[in-house]
């Protein structure tokens, strides 16, 4: 399952990529509020970055959740840096809730944040076919580190 923030509808295609490639069912935040994520082997947590961090909504559903001790996840993200270190708040708020990060993904998306807007954003057309190649890549990785465990 894959809890989802759809800005730019960047981060949308990219999930569907991925969950085509593991056959996952694909959930944004609000699905995955009346979801049991205990059902579930392996969980996505992934959006956009805004102001250094992932969607607002995404945080506050993390938050709310119960400890989930021994629960495998993964976390993915778009941003104008595609900088897997725009991870670390996310990977911090799932560790705390007791889930085993299993891996990261992170890649360029398009970037119409403050003085990018003047110009029109920034990295347009991002994700592209490159990146969603290499975000099933990621997908069949994780899936094949699962059937291992």
């Amino acid at each position: 399952m894959f809890s989802v923030s759809i800005p730019h509808s960047n981060e949308g295609t990219f999930a569907e990529a991925r969950a085509d490639e593991i056959g996952a069912d694909l959930l944004s935040v609000d699905a995955a509020a009346s979801s049991d994520l205990a059902a579930h082997d392996l969980i996505g947590f992934g959006s956009g970055i805004f102001f250094g961090k992932h969607h607002r909504s995404l945080l506050e559903y993390i938050e709310q959740l119960p400890q989930m001790d021994g629960k495998k996840a993964f976390i993915f993200s778009t941003s104008g840096k595609g900088e897997m270190e725009l991870n670390a708040h996310l990977r911090e708020l799932l560790t705390r809730k007791g889930f085993i990060i299993l891996g990261e993904f992170a890649c360029k998306g398009w970037d119409s944040w403050g003085p990018f807007r003047i110009i029109g954003g920034i990295n347009k057309g991002r994700p592209d076919e490159k990146d969603l190649e290499a975000a099933k890549t990621f997908a069949r990785n994780l899936k094949e580190i699962c059937r291992m465990e």
